[in-house]
């Protein structure tokens, strides 16, 4: 016994020492990225926050997609975990539903001044972890900060009207109170924005929030969440208010199923999606789906070239085609086709590719090794169905997930690869002679998110905003696909899930009325 205790302990020094070394290697010990720690990051993270941060789960390691570097580790959430702090976040609640909504909205106003703060090192995570462009990065940031001066002016108008009541005597009122407890999953492609849209709303509603980000991000939950930890702690309110359990499938499987979360806001595949939906259905359950887009600019032939050439080009290539508004179909009136074709694939040429976080690069990486082998395997399917591909199709030799930014030509409008949304920086451009076929080509596809037309004719536009026009929840003239303002509703129709967040009257999904 007391060899085997001996030779035990004499392993426990080459324990640490192997451990020491695995540190060593993770980005966030080198001193060019130093940075990291000033949003409160370690080489080792804990991936709950419920009050308390702590975290009993596999421990993860994230990597950078432009070189495929670890960065740093986060311990993710257990079953008990995540046990624990839904019953402290419903506790929370109790608290914060009792909070007059202008007070909520003020803690938001200080959540959104805290985020101003650390715009540029939080947009550095954002390019360093899931490798969109610095710029594309910092915008992001800028996007919960705009939703959160959004938040606030709301939180003193949410509100319903007062109704003629036929009997007399009477007063006939809609009310407006929180659902509860929100839950949010994110994917990785908006790791912050998309927590923003539907965290700042969701909180001047009166509502608490759990959220679940993507595990390739989750550098990213963590930083994010300490921002908005202090501030809660600071105005000594529940931390809970606002909880966090990273995790994988296991724990998003829970949230849907879980009868005690009463609005679970969903955002990534369709596929995924459809699981999560029938899920929280199954239990009668609230759901906001934000799922996958198939998006078409069209361009006819009284078309602005000088607005087509940069508007396809940023929403076909824009964060590498990795936006659920990427623009993944182009359809070209056949008088212009070769014209636009020669022009787009000239620009595709001029565009800057290279690490994520310099300031000159436009284009970066894909965010894992599996999305370059999907990018290939799609490449190869749209060159069998009749494809031919005009730029690009290849790797990039160089660290990294790069891909060339692809654009195919010759495939019928149908082709089954033109009805697969291809996660990658593809194009497939399609010819039309007629308004009403290239409309309904349009609206053909499962998808309904975003939409664009280039024209010059008003009564085109009006008809392509139209009954009979595009079927998505997002419908542009003359600008790109890709974008949104927080002032709007945003969302889509059919197999993108239905569901609103951000501005408009998105709100009333995450409260209940009551007449």
């Amino acid at each position: 016994m007391l060899g085997i205790r001996s030779a035990v302990a004499s392993l426990l020094p080459l324990r640490a020492a192997f451990r020491a070394a695995a540190m060593s290697t993770l980005l966030i010990s080198q001193p060019r990225y130093a940075w990291l720690r000033e949003l409160g990051l370690q080489e080792e993270n804990p991936g709950v926050y419920n009050g308390l941060w702590g975290g009993s789960g596999q421990v993860v390691t994230t990597y950078c997609p432009a070189n495929n570097e670890p960065i740093a580790s986060v311990r993710q959430a257990s079953l008990e975990d995540y046990e624990d702090t839904v019953k402290k976040a419903k506790e929370a609640w109790k608290i914060w539903a009792d909070v007059p909504a202008p007070k909520r909205g003020e803690i938001v106003r200080q959540i959104g001044d805290a985020l101003r703060k650390k715009i540029k090192v939080l947009g550095s995570l954002v390019s360093l972890e899931m490798g969109k462009i610095f710029v594309e990065g910092i915008g992001e940031v800028q996007e919960y900060v705009d939703v959160c001066d959004y938040a606030v002016g709301l939180s003193r108008m949410i509100g319903g009207p007062i109704l003629p009541s036929e009997r007399p005597g009477h007063a006939l009122i809609e009310q407006w109170n929180p659902v509860g407890l929100v839950g949010i999953i994110t994917a990785f492609n908006f790791p912050v924005a998309v927590y923003g849209w539907n965290s700042a709303i969701a909180i001047i509603c009166g509502n608490a929030c759990l959220w679940k980000g993507a595990p390739t991000t989750s550098l990213i939950s963590v930083a994010v969440t300490k921002i908005i930890a202090k501030v809660l702690e600071d105005n000594k309110l529940p931390g809970a208010i606002c909880s966090l359990v990273c995790g994988g499938a296991d724990i998003g499987t829970v949230m849907a199923k879980d009868e005690r979360m009463d609005l679970l806001s969903f955002t990534g595949s369709t596929k995924v999606g459809k699981q999560v939906a029938l899920m929280v259905q199954e239990r009668f359950g609230r759901s906001l789906l934000e799922l996958g887009g198939n998006n078409a600019i069209i361009v006819f032939e009284d078309a602005d070239l000088n607005l087509v050439i940069p508007s396809a080009l940023f929403a076909a290539v824009g964060t590498a085609g990795q936006r659920c508004t990427t623009a993944r179909r182009l359809f070209l009136h056949e008088s212009i086709h070769d014209e636009v074709v020669a022009k787009l694939a000239n620009a595709y040429a001029q565009v800057r590719i290279g690490d994520p976080w310099d300031s000159d690069t436009l284009y970066g990486p894909l965010h894992t090794r599996e999305a370059v082998k999907m990018f290939l395997d799609a490449v190869e399917q749209a060159q069998q169905q009749g494809g031919s591909v005009v730029c690009g199709g290849k790797v990039i030799n160089r660290p990294g997930n790069y891909v060339e930014p692809t654009i195919v030509t010759g495939l019928r409008h149908n082709a089954p690869i033109v009805h697969t949304e291809t996660f990658a920086p593809i194009l497939y451009v399609l010819k039309f002679k007629e308004e009403e076929e290239v409309f309904a080509w349009n609206n053909e596809v499962k998808q309904g998110l975003s939409s664009s037309i280039f024209t010059k004719d008003l009564g085109r536009i009006f008809r392509w905003l139209g009954p009979k026009g595009s079927d998505c929840g997002i419908v542009n003239v003359n600008i790109p696909t890709s974008g949104a303002e927080i002032g709007g509703a945003f969302g889509g129709e059919k197999h993108t899930g239905g569901g609103r967040e951000s501005g408009s009257d998105s709100w009333k999904l995450y409260m209940r009325r009551s007449t």
